[in-house]
């Protein structure tokens, strides 16, 4: 008998089974709810920014028409600036649950805006939102334990494995009963992904990742699990011996070397850098306009001849003064940046131990959710706002009259091109 018409009755037979197609079917509905919900999250998404778009835009022009001052439109010019989900973002949300994804900016200190958000939810960040990243990384192991713990160990107990052996040609059977049903399994899992990732458009090159990262993780809990169904324990105990494996891998080592790596790597909280950065700012009402005004032109040189100020209240100095609170919060702030990127670089060190771990980082990483995705989407904003003072700076210190006009070419904020680990 060929290999092939071999597999073939070998699915058949496995088909015909109940609790394996209660299994499978187990695992359909919950890669499809997973990849509906998280489509729907994307969609949702999606269509806030849409919504926040339009509506910064109605609300910026009416104010621009409002005032005839470049002071006031700068103070009250907010600007919505976000981070599309990508087209694979329904597989795997990510660090969007976490991390900020959309800020509304002004002229204003820009560290305060950057890191003023509300607390993340820490239920939400330990187990992670329910999408398909967390079905494949956490429950696929799971479902490969509960069809191959037994592979061998229930036929034992039955009476059937010397006449298996004799009938089917030797051990190969174990292994090719074990290859049918992981690949039974990755359809099961897979079929909803590739519907989701048809619908949202997702590039085809990153489908076939995902694809690949999913097929080795199930390739390895198969290997594992045939492993150790070799020899005379029984099914039970090798059930609670995988179990107890895939709890180690995927639960404890995660969690233990998470916090092992906050540890190891302390950096400031972002209520750190934003109470030294509002203490900077409030601070400069009460200093004489020379303290301000001497780092800025530090840092500007090209505004050194029009710097004085002469009158208790001046938007040029006003917006001076928010700029040297960035540049007090700046060591700070680098710490924090570097902090974090220390962090993910030891995680991604972490995930050599975890499999489930690093198929959830490469899942976020391809589709643009992770920390790397973040960070652009923040150096995004930070350009922006450079930007904008370069476009205000010549006309408060120039003393420039009102003209709407200029306002056209006022900067828009755009959004940077992401990659996997950019």
């Amino acid at each position: 008998m060929s290999s092939s018409v071999a597999l073939w009755h070998e699915a058949r037979f496995q088909l015909s089974r109940t609790s394996v197609r209660i299994l499978l079917l187990l695992a359909l509905v919950l890669s499809a709810s997973a990849v509906l919900l998280g489509m729907a999250e994307v969609r949702h998404q999606r269509a806030s920014i849409e919504q926040l778009k339009a509506l910064d835009i109605q609300e910026r022009s009416a104010m621009w028409k409002k005032f005839s001052d470049w002071g006031d439109i700068a103070y009250d010019g907010f600007h919505y600036t976000y981070s599309s989900p990508s087209e694979l973002a329904f597989a795997a949300l990510g660090q969007r649950d976490i991390l900020p994804w959309q800020h509304r900016v002004r002229m204003l200190a820009l560290e305060g805006q950057i890191h003023e958000r509300d607390p993340a939810n820490p239920e939400l960040a330990l187990l992670g939102r329910f999408d398909f990243a967390l079905v494949v990384s956490l429950l696929l192991p799971l479902l490969v334990i509960v069809l191959l713990h037994d592979i061998k160990a229930g036929e034992r107990s039955a009476g059937r494995d010397i006449l298996l052996l004799a009938t089917t040609g030797g051990e190969g059977l174990w292994q090719r009963r074990a290859m049918v049903l992981a690949l039974l399994l990755l359809c099961a899992l897979l079929l909803p992904f590739w519907f989701g990732a048809v619908f949202s458009g997702a590039a085809l090159s990153d489908s076939i990742s995902t694809t690949v990262a999913v097929l080795l993780h199930t390739a390895f809990w198969s290997v594992v699990a045939l492993r150790f169904a070799r020899g005379d324990a029984t099914a039970e105990v090798i059930a609670c011996r995988l179990v107890g494996l895939w709890f180690v891998v995927a639960i404890a080592l995660p969690l233990l070397g998470r916090l092992a790596i906050i540890t190891a790597t302390p950096l400031p909280e972002p209520g750190e850098i934003l109470m030294l950065h509002r203490e900077a700012v409030n601070a400069a009402w009460d200093k004489p306009k020379a303290a301000t005004m001497e780092p800025f032109v530090a840092a500007h040189p090209e505004w050194r001849d029009k710097a004085e100020v002469s009158i208790p209240f001046e938007w040029k100095w006003y917006y001076a003064f928010q700029q040297v609170g960035d540049m007090e919060a700046a060591e700070m702030t680098a710490r924090y940046r570097t902090g974090i990127e220390a962090r993910e670089k030891a995680a991604w060190w972490l995930g050599a131990l975890s499999p489930p771990l690093l198929l959830n980082k490469t899942l976020s990483c391809l589709a643009r959710t992770d920390l790397a995705a973040a960070l652009v989407y923040e150096d995004a904003v930070r350009s922006f706002h450079a930007s904008m003072r370069q476009f205000y700076y010549p006309l408060l210190f120039g003393n420039v009259p009102f003209d709407a006009q200029l306002l056209d070419e006022h900067p828009a904020f755009q959004e940077a091109e992401r990659s996997c680990g950019s």
